[in-house]
């Protein structure tokens, strides 16, 4: 299930990204999609009022996103709230991802991203250490689930050389009406254009985002269970989900650690050195 054949690896070098469909079991996805369930029903949203959104990463400023990198916290979506700060519909479809250790701390998502397929696909791309430096659960709510403006991974993620790879699962169905990834293919190969970098004042971006061509970008439309593998240069996005129906997704960032060195500037600053999914 792992292994990428010689003409799916032929097509990742080429594309940029490669879609491997069935990669999740149905028994996989709903075991996640239940312990999230519970995760936000014990969720006590008066704890947090912490927004996250891609046009504005530069307001992530407080401690309780910083500290995400080593446990499970919830961010609402820019439109979760009312003009009088409440929410305006009930958590469950209020907010916008969990993040970043659910790989780590949650027994559900450490046993599918650890899992022997996610270790063989790691190898097939050539990876000597691989380390998981990120998870998500991402919830693209009906009505509200906001725009995902074009990016590179390897700005938020990186490492010299560059080694981020993205591993993105739908969790449900990802369509055109309710925002599935787009990508522009092939721009991998044109190397990295920013990075996001922390500083004593927070976080921000090295240079201001250039401008893409909407006809550049193609649809990454996939059933539930299939894996969006993205190179961490590729140019990718999501528009906003204007339709009544979730896409939910849980998202990996690997790095590898064998004569990598990892960013001081990088956002993610751990206490602790995560454990690799395998050594070769």
């Amino acid at each position: 299930m792992g292994i990428l054949s010689p003409d799916q690896l032929k097509s990742f070098n080429s594309q940029g990204f490669l879609v491997i469909e069935s990669f999740a079991t149905d028994d996989e996805i709903q075991t996640m999609t239940k312990r999230m369930e519970q995760l936000v029903d014990e969720f006590d949203p008066s704890s947090t009022a912490s927004i996250f959104s891609t046009k504005n990463q530069q307001k992530l400023t407080d401690d309780y996103f910083f500290e995400s990198a080593e446990r499970v916290s919830f961010f609402f979506e820019e439109k979760a709230f009312g003009d009088d700060g409440n929410l305006k519909q009930p958590k469950q479809v209020s907010l916008n991802k969990v993040g970043h250790a659910l790989h780590e701390i949650e027994p559900a998502f450490k046993k599918f991203s650890s899992s022997e397929k996610t270790s063989s696909l790691m190898r097939s791309l050539g990876y000597k250490r691989p380390v998981i430096m990120q998870s998500m659960y991402i919830f693209k709510q009906p009505g509200i689930g906001g725009e995902v403006v074009p990016h590179q991974d390897n700005s938020f993620i990186y490492t010299e050389p560059q080694t981020c790879t993205g591993l993105w699962l739908a969790l449900e169905d990802a369509t055109l009406s309710n925002g599935c990834l787009w990508a522009i293919p092939g721009s991998h190969k044109n190397g990295l254009v920013r990075k996001f970098y922390r500083d004593e004042d927070g976080v921000k971006f090295d240079r201001p985002s250039p401008s893409y061509d909407k006809k550049d970008f193609v649809p990454i439309e996939v059933k539930a269970g299939s894996l969006v593998v993205i190179h961490g240069n590729l140019i990718h996005q999501s528009f906003e989900n204007q339709s009544p129906k979730s896409r939910h997704a849980y998202s990996l960032h690997v790095v590898d650690t064998d004569g990598c060195k990892w960013a001081s500037e990088n956002w993610i600053r751990r206490k602790v050195e995560p454990e690799p999914l395998y050594v070769n």
